[in-house]
């Protein structure tokens, strides 16, 4: 039997894209799932009957506005009355539309209001739930949390200097976390993707211009995938890897290499 089996994960959006393939991973292992939706109710309860169903495992879903930080107290308070534990925490969930306007685009264009959202959605609400999880992973024994960044901060992609500056801020807080978690027994680390196939790329102005220059620069000459993404995450929370922390793992298919 999986030593992960029976465990408890939660995430922050995972009704689409890479959230959706994470949870769908961890489910498939035999964790249980925790997870959380920002609008579409019937979409997110759906999923949680699928996997339950299908993996055998506890799923539930759980609305969150990942722009409001008081809302992450109410939502692990929530979780706290249908699962007996957390052990892995994913920090997934992002924004796109209307709320990056003044963060998605030229450098010269960048508004505050649009930066501080990306900033909140992105770091604060890593902060925030890592916080919120920690506390629960202690009385644990320990576990694993997991942050999403992007290739953006290493490599220039047109209009995205709001969205790559605030993963490289993540990254760096996902270190001074893991140093400080370390003594609760709980790991720290990032997966940084290169572009993945989701809708959130689809919102970008010049999504066919990415998708082309993504193939043209894969060593393995293709988009990745949500798939590409959650199994990373979900080894970085296996036993496998108990001695990789304060780490980003780049998950590109070679593209900041060419």
């Amino acid at each position: 039997m999986s030593e992960m089996r029976g465990k408890t994960v939660v995430i922050t959006g995972a009704t689409k894209g890479i959230g959706k393939g994470i949870a769908e991973k961890f489910a498939s292992e035999g964790v249980n799932v925790a997870f959380t939706y920002n609008s579409n109710e019937e979409i997110a309860n759906e999923l949680a009957e699928s996997w339950s169903s299908k993996y055998a495992v506890k799923a539930k879903a759980y609305p969150l506005n990942i722009l409001e930080p008081t809302e992450f107290k109410g939502l692990f308070l929530s979780i706290d009355e249908d699962f007996d534990r957390i052990d892995f925490f994913v920090s997934n969930a992002m924004i796109y539309g209307r709320p990056v306007v003044g963060g998605y685009g030229k450098f010269m264009r960048l508004k505050p209001r649009g930066l501080n959202n990306i900033y909140m959605a992105t770091v604060n609400a890593f902060v925030l739930g890592s916080q919120e999880a920690a506390k629960r992973m202690e009385k644990v024994g320990g576990g694993a949390i997991v942050t999403m960044s992007s290739t953006g901060n290493l490599i220039f992609i047109d209009n995205y200097a709001g969205h790559g500056t605030n993963k490289a801020a993540v990254e760096a807080m996902s270190r001074y976390a893991a140093v400080e978690l370390g003594e609760m027994g709980i790991r720290v680390n990032a997966v940084s993707g290169g572009p993945i196939d989701t809708d959130a790329l689809k919102a970008f102005t010049n999504y066919e211009e990415v998708k082309a220059e993504t193939v043209k620069r894969s060593a393995v000459s293709r988009m990745g995938t949500p798939e590409d993404i959650a199994g990373s995450v979900y080894f970085l929370c296996t036993p496998e890897a108990s001695w990789i922390t304060g780490q980003t793992l780049i998950v590109d298919g070679g593209t900041t290499f060419r």
